[in-house]
């Protein structure tokens, strides 16, 4: 969503660095440039003003101009009034003293209230909470069958005694719906009210009606991240006709410029509370902004990750793990399986690469990586028996062209894969000594298939792709088809390393090479239970 919008402001900040003062001249130079990359991202003009404002009043101050590094520190200003505009902080859902607590979910049709009742409920139930959905939206075509889908989907009971389809009372329906969920022990109600194509009078009346009846703890407001101006035009027609207490983002995957979630918080004053990142249940999240404005300025979301590995990754097994590693054996293919699982539940790799400090200028390999390339390394390991799984040392030319025949693949698809498990070993060795976090992009990790563009990855290997190995005459590998590839190379003078590579992508070099100082910072001791 903000993919433009950082690259200018990173753009900008470039010309900042390495100036040991800053003149009043390029303090301006710099506030232009973010005055045009938000109004270019839909920001309102207000806020944009208002925003810019603030920034050059202190760029120009004391705290600028005596700082030791003042490209820096006005990098610094620009994320504390970024903060600002989103929220300042996490706001978290107040729960109700006497269960049931009631969510009304409000905005305009389209906007996607009925799908992110659902990501809602979903999420709520990771919580701990029982929550019911209510199809309150009596108006729209099939929208009652549309939220028992979701609610199947998110394992939430749906409460519908409506058709819908212009037929039933929604305030009614609304109103009943807090018996019901007192009868059947549910501790949250999510109200699913209808919307409109524009803002009326009788889609307030119908809002304020139900908002009455049910006297709910919390009254959302859902908006179409992809709106632009249009904005904060609509939320405040909403916060004069329900007085919304919360602002949820729907959409935010989407590749428009995403003013609307840096204008609706400044001009209303309501916190924006949730985000809906994606097409599934679980890409739905609590807005913070701290670290909303860190992904802005391509500072990466490390604490999101952390957080979503945490609720992921099965403390049993990263514990075996971790006595696995620090009693030296060598970590096998069985482990791999294991760590593949918890990292395809985790989400899209692309998402989990994007939260990756400085990751923009990658931005292309990125959106080239496809994450089906996780499912076919997934495959290639699952055609192999137990056996080869726990030693694969033992894996000679025709167990591999076995494999590569179950998995549908190539023999050297095959062993791509195999190269990059030894450099993974090679890294879980050097973990027994030192901590680190096996799996995650930067670190070549056995749950990272590569991509092209990174960092030591591909197009970096020229003076790795043909190694020397002891007894092989100049420098010739023992396996035919690599030894194919390497005349290749040396008639054309181009490496061959395909974008998806099988396993790993980020290089790690010889054992002499390896240094464990160059992972992500901030992922230290991740998998083995630590909390950064």
């Amino acid at each position: 969503m903000f993919n433009t919008l950082s690259d200018r402001l990173t753009a900008t900040f470039k010309n900042l660095r390495g100036k040991g003062r800053l003149s009043e001249a390029d303090v301006d130079a710099t506030i232009r440039e973010i005055r045009r990359a938000l109004l270019d991202a839909d920001v309102a003009l207000p806020v944009v003003r208002a925003f810019t404002g603030r920034i050059r009043d202190r760029a120009l101050s004391e705290e600028v101009s005596g700082a030791l590094n003042p490209g820096q520190q006005v990098v610094k200003i620009v994320n504390d009034e970024l903060v600002g505009i989103l929220g300042g902080q996490t706001r978290r859902l107040e729960f109700a003293k006497r269960p049931p607590t009631v969510i009304m979910l409000a905005g305009l049709q389209g906007a996607g209230k009925t799908t992110l009742a659902g990501k809602l409920a979903h999420w709520l139930k990771s919580e701990g909470h029982r929550p019911m959905l209510v199809a309150a939206d009596l108006q729209r075509p099939n929208a009652v069958n549309q939220l028992q889908i979701v609610g199947e989907r998110a394992g939430a009971f749906v409460y519908a005694p409506e058709p819908g389809n212009g037929v039933g009372d929604p305030v009614q329906v609304a109103k009943d719906s807090i018996d019901v969920a007192k009868s059947k022990l549910h501790d949250v109600v999510i109200v699913d009210t209808a919307g409109r194509l524009g803002i009326d009078e009788e889609l307030m009346q119908q809002a304020s009606d139900i908002r009455s009846a049910v006297n709910p703890d919390e009254v959302l407001f859902v908006i179409d991240a992809m709106i632009g101006q249009d904005a904060v035009k609509t939320a405040e027609a909403f916060l004069e006709g329900v007085d919304f207490t919360g602002v949820v983002l729907s959409k935010l995957d989407g590749d428009s410029r995403g003013g609307a979630a840096l204008s609706v918080a400044e001009v209303t004053g309501k916190p924006i509370m949730f985000a809906s990142t994606g097409e599934s249940m679980k890409d739905f999240e609590q807005f913070h902004p701290d670290r909303m404005a860190d992904r802005i300025l391509d500072m990466g979301d490390i604490l999101t990750l952390i957080e979503q590995a945490e609720k992921t990754f099965d403390e049993k097994e990263t514990e075996k793990l971790k006595k696995k590693v620090e009693s030296g054996e060598d970590f096998d293919l069985n482990d791999f399986l294991t760590q593949m699982a918890s990292l395809k539940k985790m989400g899209s790799m692309k998402k989990m690469l994007t939260m990756m400090p400085g990751m923009s200028q990658y931005k292309d390999a990125i959106e080239a990586f496809d994450d089906r390339e996780v499912d076919r390394v997934e495959a290639i390991v699952r055609s192999m028996t137990p056996a080869e799984r726990s030693n694969p040392k033992i894996l000679n030319g025709s167990r591999r062209a076995r494999i590569a025949k179950g998995a549908g693949t190539t023999v050297t698809a095959v062993n791509q894969l195999m190269e990059r498990f030894t450099q993974a070993q090679k890294m879980m060795r050097g973990l027994s000594k030192g901590g680190g976090m096996p799996g995650m992009p930067g670190a070549g990790g056995p749950g990272m298939p590569g991509m092209a563009g990174m960092p030591g990855g591909a197009p970096n290997r020229k003076k790795k792709a043909v190694g020397k190995k002891k007894g092989r005459k100049g420098g010739q590998s023992g396996n035919p088809a690599k030894r194919a590839q390497q005349a290749q190379e040396k008639k054309t003078g181009k490496t061959q390393d395909p974008v998806g590579s099988a396993f790993g992508g980020v290089d790690l070099g010889g054992d002499e090479e390896f240094d464990l100082n160059n992972l992500p910072k901030g992922f230290g001791g991740m998998f083995s239970g630590g909390k950064k």
